[in-house]
C-alpha cells in the first residue's frame, strides 16, 4: 500500500462513519458507530456532541491504523449533517449541552411568530430559505434562552453546525464552518462574505460566538499530533447534501440528484447564477472555491428513510429495512391505502411543521404489505411534488441520479421512474456523501486541479426507466393529492389514523 490516501469523516445523523479513499477515487475500509437518538419531548430531537466527538475518534483512529499510519493519509474531508446546532465553551472545549438536532420542531412557535411580524420575506430573500424550525438560527437562539450554563457562557460561547465541532475537536480550537453549511443557519445573505448583521440581530444570535466562514476546499487546520498518531491536514468541508451532489458529478446547471437517507434532499445545481423560489423551494450555497460561490435549488423531504425505521422499530411491521422490497412486491397495489409520512412535519414543498402522520384507506382486507407499500410510495409521489416545484421555478429535470441508503432498494428506484416519467440513474457505490467529500479532499491535496476533473472517475451507473401505465400512475397521483389537499387544509380527515 505505497499511495496516500483521503480519509473521510462522515457524521450522519443516525451514525458516524470514517472511510478511506484512494487517490483516484476508490471507496476503501469503514468503520462505523451508531449515534444515540434523544427524544425528551414530543417533536425533540437531540444528539450527544460528546458522544459525536468520541465515536468519530474511534472510528478515524481504526481507518489511520488500517492505512498503516498517519502519514499514509494526504488530507481529511468532511461532510456532516446540516442545521444540527452544538454549543460549547471555548475554554475547556466541552459542550454546554444537547445538540438539537436538524429534524428537531422545538422551534416552531418562534417561526410562527417570525413570520407573522412579516419577516418571512427578508429572510427568503437574503438567504434563500424559507422560516422553519428545520434551520439553524432558531435553535441557537433556543438554547441561549433556555440552557442557563450556555447564557453563563457569554464570552467563552461556541456554537457552530456539527463540522464546526468537528474541526474544533481535531485541530484543538479552530473554530470555522464552510460556505454550503453556513448557508443552511438563515445567518448569511447568498451573496454575503460573513455573517449578516441584520439577520443575526433578528435572531438574536451573538455574531462573536460563530465560527469565520470558509471555502469548501482549503487548508483547515492540522489535526492534533496525538490524536490521530500525527498531523493530518483538513483539507475538505462541505454538508451532507451538497457533498452528494459533488459526489454524483452534478456540478453543471440542470442536474439533479436525490439523496434518500434518514430524509430526502434534491438539488439541482444552478451553477454561478443565484437561484430565485417562488414555489418554496430552497436557495442554497453548492460549493464555495477561491471565493467563487456555486449555487443550488433544493427541496427537502424530512422523512424517507426513518420512516422505514419507524416501521421497524416502532411498529414492527417489519423485521429489516431490506425486507421492504419483496413486502412491496407481495401485493398487486396498496389496497387502496395512502401513507402521509409526516412524522417531522411536512417539508418541501409544502412546509407544514404542524402537521402529522397519517394512514388512510384501511380496511378489513388492509393487510401489513399494503401499508409497507403505501409507505414506500410516499417516497416517490413526495419527489414528483418536488419535480413539479422544481419545473415551476424553471429548473425542469431531464434525468434523476439517486443514492443514499433507500436507493438501494430497486423497488423505489422502479418506482421513482414511473411516478417521474423520467430516467432515475443509480451509482454502483451510493456512497456519494462521502465520495464528495472525499472529492473536496482530493482536489485539496493536489490530487486533481479542479473537482470536474475529480468527478469524472464517476463510478458505473444503473438506469430505471418508467414502465407503470399512465393510468395506474395518474390513480395513485390523484389519491395522494387529495390527501395531501385534505390534511394540510383541515390537518387531518375522520376516518385517518394518525401516526
Amino acid at each position: 500500500m505505497s499511495e496516500r490516501m483521503i480519509l473521510v469523516l462522515d457524521e450522519g445523523t443516525t451514525s458516524t462513519r470514517a472511510i478511506l479513499y484512494t487517490a483516484d477515487g476508490v471507496r476503501g475500509a469503514m468503520a462505523q458507530r451508531e449515534l444515540t437518538q434523544y427524544y425528551p419531548q414530543p417533536g425533540w430531537v437531540e444528539h450527544d456532541p460528546k458522544e459525536i466527538w468520541e465515536r468519530t475518534l474511534t472510528c478515524a483512529r481504526e481507518m489511520v491504523a488500517h492505512a498503516g499510519s498517519a502519514d499514509r493519509i494526504a488530507a481529511i474531508g468532511i461532510t456532516n449533517q446540516r442545521e444540527t446546532v452544538v454549543a460549547w465553551d471555548r475554554r475547556t472545549g466541552e459542550p454546554l449541552s444537547r445538540a438539537i438536532v436538524w429534524q428537531d420542531r422545538r422551534t416552531a412557535d418562534r417561526c410562527d411568530a417570525l413570520r407573522a411580524e412579516g419577516h418571512e420575506a427578508l429572510i427568503q430573500s437574503r438567504t434563500g430559505l424559507v422560516v422553519d424550525p428545520y434551520f439553524s438560527a432558531t435553535k441557537m437562539r433556543w438554547l441561549i434562552e433556555n440552557v442557563p450554563e450556555i447564557a453563563a457562557a457569554r464570552d467563552g460561547l461556541a456554537l457552530g453546525t456539527v463540522e464546526s465541532w468537528l474541526v474544533w475537536k481535531l485541530t484543538g480550537g479552530r473554530h470555522i464552518t464552510d460556505a454550503s453549511n453556513a448557508s443552511r443557519t438563515q445567518l448569511m445573505a447568498l451573496d454575503g462574505a460573513g455573517w449578516d448583521a441584520e439577520l443575526c440581530a433578528l435572531f438574536d444570535v451573538p455574531q462573536q460566538a460563530l465560527p469565520a466562514i470558509v471555502d469548501n476546499i482549503g487548508d483547515f487546520g492540522i489535526t492534533i499530533p496525538d490524536l490521530l498518531g500525527g498531523a493530518i491536514p483538513i483539507k475538505g468541508l462541505a454538508g451532507d447534501q451538497q457533498a452528494a451532489t459533488i459526489g454524483q458529478g452534478c456540478l453543471d446547471p440542470g442536474s439533479v440528484k436525490a439523496t434518500l437517507g434518514t430524509g430526502a434532499f434534491i438539488l439541482a445545481s444552478t451553477g454561478s447564477s443565484l437561484p430565485v423560489s417562488s414555489h418554496r423551494l430552497l436557495a442554497t450555497v453548492l460549493c464555495q472555491v477561491n471565493g467563487v460561490r456555486h449555487y443550488a435549488l433544493e427541496g427537502a423531504i424530512f422523512v424517507a428513510g426513518s420512516l422505514i425505521q419507524w416501521l421497524r422499530d416502532r411498529l414492527g411491521l417489519i423485521a429489516a429495512a431490506a425486507d421492504t422490497d419483496a413486502i412491496a412486491r407481495s401485493v398487486s397495489d396498496n389496497g387502496g391505502v395512502v401513507l402521509l409520512p409526516a412524522l417531522s412535519g411536512l417539508g418541501a414543498p409544502y412546509w407544514q411543521p404542524a402537521v402529522t402522520g397519517s394512514i388512510h384507506g384501511l380496511t378489513h382486507g388492509t393487510g401489513r404489505a399494503h401499508i409497507v407499500r403505501a409507505a414506500l410510495e410516499s417516497m416517490a409521489h413526495q419527489v414528483h411534488d418536488l419535480a413539479a416545484a422544481f419545473a415551476a421555478d424553471e429548473a425542469p429535470w431531464h434525468h434523476l441520479r439517486i443514492d443514499g441508503g433507500m436507493s438501494a432498494n430497486d423497488w423505489i428506484a422502479q418506482d421513482l421512474a414511473d411516478m417521474l416519467r423520467l430516467p432515475v440513474e443509480r451509482p454502483a457505490d451510493v456512497e456519494t456523501t462521502a465520495r464528495g467529500a472525499a472529492m473536496l479532499a482530493s482536489v485539496g491535496a493536489g490530487f486533481y486541479p479542479t473537482l470536474a476533473a475529480a468527478a469524472a472517475k464517476q463510478s458505473p451507473l444503473m438506469s430505471f426507466v418508467p414502465t407503470l401505465p399512465d393510468g395506474v400512475r395518474e390513480r395513485r397521483l390523484a389519491a395522494w393529492q387529495q390527501v395531501v389537499a385534505d390534511v394540510v387544509t383541515s390537518r387531518g380527515l375522520a376516518g385517518s389514523a394518525a401516526l
